[in-house]
């Protein structure tokens, strides 16, 4: 492979990398997609949420299979199921998350990086919107006359560096009854937290099989391919709504 690995201990499910020196390779691309009705939005969200919630009652989704793959897995986002896997000739796999709801857990999910590239689409339901964060700017899709909404942003501090250590954390919130799409290149900070009870991600891992060789890993598991940048989960208030 071209490329080298960027894990130190390749099955570590809890690996923790400097932040303060850390800097982004590139930029999150985010598109709004569209804005809909609560009572369009609710059912679909819902509906998303129930496989993963079925998946993680299955004893074949929670049991490795013919592939050692085991398709119902935890992130600390949220709980996540593999809807399909890599194979021969397609590196590709897709997951979708139910998110955990930072209210009622009262603590936030970390920054991180992943060891491939990235295609989500975030979607959230009534009462409920998802803070995005990052260490760098995100790049925002503005076509006129097509793209339906422009996301709020605005900066603050990354909590819980070590004292006298400072970073800019760039946040996007997305609305509620809403779809974002966000592009993630190999490698770049971004953390997601879920403010209500009705948000799901449907992810696009399109190197799956090539990063878990790459990082001479011994299977597909999504904590371990995932590095972060912060030793501790921050208390909810670090995810909240209110702006500096």
């Amino acid at each position: 492979m071209s490329e080298h690995p960027m894990k130190l201990h390749a099955d570590d499910e809890n690996e923790i990398h400097d932040v303060v020196n850390f800097e982004d390779p590139a930029r999150n691309v985010v598109t709004p997609v569209l804005r809909l009705p609560p009572e369009l939005s609710l059912p679909v969200v819902q509906a998303f949420a129930a496989l993963v919630r079925s998946a993680h009652a299955s004893d074949v989704a929670t049991t490795p299979d013919e592939d050692g793959i085991t398709r119902a897995q935890v992130f600390e986002e949220g709980d996540v199921y593999m809807l399909e896997k890599p194979f021969d000739g397609y590196f590709a796999s897709r997951y979708l998350m139910d998110f955990y709801d930072v209210d009622e857990r009262g603590i936030c999910s970390r920054m991180h990086l992943h060891t491939g590239l990235r295609f989500v689409r975030m979607m959230t339901g009534p009462d409920t919107l998802i803070r995005v964060g990052s260490l760098s700017p995100f790049a925002v899709t503005n076509v006129a006359g097509v793209t339906p909404f422009q996301p709020e942003r605005f900066e603050d501090d990354l909590p819980d560096l070590p004292e006298g250590q400072q970073r800019t954390r760039y946040n996007l919130i997305v609305p509620p009854n809403s779809f974002v799409d966000m592009q993630i290149p190999r490698g770049v900070s971004h953390q997601f937290n879920a403010l209500g009870p009705n948000a799901v991600i449907d992810s696009v891992h399109p190197e799956e099989s090539i990063e878990t060789f790459r990082e001479r890993m011994s299977g597909f598991r999504m904590m371990a391919q995932t590095i972060f940048l912060t030793e501790d989960r921050p208390l909810a208030e670090s995810c909240a709504l209110e702006r500096p």
